[in-house]
């Protein structure tokens, strides 16, 4: 326990970080590509790293309160708080850390919010493509009934051009 395993973890967490962003931005580029055939594995992926970025949260929150205690500073400091009681030379690599986990985590609320934007358009984008088959569209529409049994209406929109 010591300034040397919280800073491993912390570079760990910034890898992760860095990956999270990767994956955000695969997932955008199949959003903005409409390969929605791929968005289940690229979200997938990003819940992945989540789930492993927490693990490592975790272990970096066991290691500072280690850290902390050995230091005689409070339970669960913050990692400025840490950096300001930290002899050199680190305080200044906790404070990098800190700095890159502050534009990271920017990084990826934007592009989060950009992929939920483009979920959101890419829903009212199938909306209105559906749009034309009407408003009364029900479970009926899909069946396999013939127009003698006069179940299906010649008003209705057809899926078959007659022409082809």
């Amino acid at each position: 326990m010591g300034f040397n395993e919280v800073s491993n973890i912390l570079w760990r967490e910034r890898q992760l970080l860095e990956l999270l962003l990767f994956k955000l931005e695969e997932e955008q580029l199949l959003l903005a590509a409409g390969k929605s055939r791929w968005l289940s594995h690229a979200t997938r992926e990003v819940e992945m790293v989540i789930d492993e970025l927490k693990q490592t949260e975790l272990r970096r929150a066991i290691e500072v309160d280690a850290l902390a205690a050995s230091m005689s500073i409070g339970s669960n400091p913050s990692l400025s708080e840490l950096a300001e009681k930290a002899p050199a030379p680190w305080d200044k690599l906790l404070m990098d850390h800190r700095r890159a986990f502050l534009g990271a985590t920017q990084d990826i609320l934007t592009l989060a919010q950009a992929n939920r934007n483009l979920l959101s358009q890419g829903q009212s984008a199938a909306r209105e493509a559906l749009a034309w088959l009407g408003d009364d569209i029900d479970d009926d529409m899909y069946s396999p009934k013939d127009k003698k049994s006069g179940s299906t209406s010649s008003a209705r929109p057809q899926l078959v051009n007659k022409a082809v």
